[in-house]
């Protein structure tokens, strides 16, 4: 038995190195669950070790896993999500002119909107894989490895969501405003001039504007050779894979035990179409279609789990933040240069035996996004100090308390059972709630981005035992559609949105003991 062990801790490290990393979650952007078990009941794990998974919940329940690899798969549907943006954006009237002899007032807006319409991300499906293996080494201790996706967050949009928000390539801008053309040319509305407009668009004003008594230049160039202009595709996508290596020690006559696992994380970022933010950004260059930069960190894991009595079993466990690298590529659109550590989170729980073949769970957790500024920090915030020369203040994208997305930290409620109706077959089912991630709703329409909306998340699941030493796991998830609306008034002042998302996930998984 030890050397077939020995060759599957092999399999599962060749595994860790080659396994995809995409992943999309749903508590923020944390996963619901690790373990298909415990995805059916919602995540609950804490007070109830199932496979080798339960170490990305509470690393203590590793004691009672016994020797055993887990080999799993969920195919993740995030779909439908995306946004909705309102036509109640600011304006005001202009007289304008097609060029023709033909006059009128037009609404030009006062600030960057997003163009009115409901939007949907593409890519919909993600294959996620996980592995797990854990060793007995003796009756007291326990070692293995388990590999996971932590979470993540993708958005594509075929559509430049920020098209509004820049100046027309190499258009003249007079205090940060682009300047239309007008007819005459060079004579604004208020000394009689009139706006220009074809084919319903603004013409905007390329040539330089002079002050006609001293020859002094007024404008500049706003957008040189299309810099700020968004590309065709916008939208992020950020993936983390976790490698999870707990050690337990069991105590009080083995009912209890303690457990430590050094966490190594590997996380991938890239992001398109922002261009128009390199303007308040402290590193213009550092914001938007880089490519995928890579960033790498750890931390560790503490669990306790114990068997009070034969009925009631409890959990308690705690990871720390997980200090990573910068993302190098994506330092000026990230606060504090590109910084992007994993947040910390704590779980309690507790597991009763209703009847010997029906459990209850619960699990209780808290994810500490507050603690990591890129995520946290309000996006509702005046930007036009960003715009000109550096030195920019510090809370200008990229900087020490710059721009982010506006989330708080998150409390997560799971209910579960688990019901073996014979030596064959078990059957799970769960339900979980999340509290709101927006600090208010002035921080909506950023999150076109990163649409995390989802509260509610119902599951169902099955176990097939087909021999003593082999399991086949089915989980099923569904996460009801959530709507969000809100504003962004330092973004796009008066206009409203929404964000909306619905999720679907489907796992399977083989289990063997040795």
């Amino acid at each position: 038995m030890k050397k077939a062990a020995l060759c599957s801790l092999r399999i599962a490290m060749a595994c860790a190195i080659a396994a995809p990393t995409a992943a999309w979650a749903t508590n923020g952007y944390f996963a619901h669950g690790w373990g298909t078990k415990s995805k059916a009941m919602a995540g609950v794990a804490t007070a109830l070790p199932q496979d080798t998974m339960v170490t990305a919940t509470n690393p203590a329940g590793m004691a009672f896993i016994g020797t055993s690899l887990d080999i799993g798969i969920s195919f993740f549907n995030p779909s439908d999500r995306g946004y909705k943006a309102n036509g109640d954006y600011a304006t005001a009237p202009f007289p304008a002119t097609d060029g023709r002899g033909n006059n009128f007032v037009a609404d030009v807006p006062t600030s960057g909107f997003v163009t009115p319409g409901t939007y949907d991300s593409d890519m919909d499906w993600f294959v996620i894989p996980s592995i797990g293996f854990n060793y007995e080494i003796n009756d007291q201790s326990t070692i293995g490895v388990s590999i996971y996706g932590n979470g993540g967050m993708n958005t594509k949009y075929d559509k430049a969501v920020w098209e509004n928000f820049a100046p027309a390539p190499n258009q003249q801008v007079i205090n940060n405003e682009p300047v239309p053309r007008t007819v005459p040319q060079f004579v604004p509305p208020e000394f009689g001039g009139r706006v220009l407009i074809q084919d319903g668009s603004f013409v905007p004003e390329t040539d330089p504007i002079f002050d006609p008594m001293t020859g002094q230049q007024l404008s500049e160039n706003g957008n040189p050779d299309s810099y700020l202009t968004p590309s065709n595709t916008t939208g992020v996508n950020l993936e983390q894979l976790f490698i999870e290596v707990p050690y337990t020690f069991k105590f009080a006559d083995g009912k209890q035990s303690v457990g430590i696992a050094p966490v190594f994380a590997i996380q991938r970022f890239e992001a398109r179409g922002l261009q128009p933010f390199r303007a308040t950004s402290v590193n213009p260059d550092k914001v938007t279609n880089n490519g995928t930069d890579t960033s790498y960190g750890m931390g560790l894991h503490f669990g306790w789990y114990g068997e009070v009595t034969e009925e009631l079993a409890l959990g308690i466990s705690y990871r720390t933040k997980l200090w990573m690298t910068d993302f190098d590529d994506y330092q000026g659109l990230f606060a504090n240069g590109g910084d992007f550590d994993i947040p910390a989170m704590f779980n309690l729980g507790l597991a009763y035996k209703i009847t010997p073949r029906l459990t209850f769970g619960f699990d209780y957790q808290h994810i500490f996004y507050d603690e990591i500024d890129a995520i946290s920090n309000s996006n509702d915030l005046d930007l036009s100090t960003c715009f000109g020369e550096s030195p920019k203040p510090s809370y200008c994208l990229g900087g020490k308390a710059g721009l982010g997305f506006g989330w708080k930290s998150q409390d997560v409620f799971k209910v579960g059972l688990r019901w073996d109706q014979s030596d064959k077959l078990a059957f799970f089912g769960g339900a979980s709630y999340n509290t709101e991630l927006l600090k208010s709703n002035q921080q909506a329409l950023f999150n076109v981005l990163t649409p995390a909306t989802v509260r509610w998340h119902l599951t169902l699941g099955m176990t097939y035992k087909h021999s003593s030493s082999d399991e086949f796991n089915l989980a099923f998830a569904y996460m009801p559609k959530e709507t969000i609306d809100g504003t962004s008034p330092s973004i796009t002042q008066t206009q409203t949105g929404s964000l909306y998302m619905e999720q679907k996930d489907i796992e399977v998984s083989w289990s063997h003991r040795f």
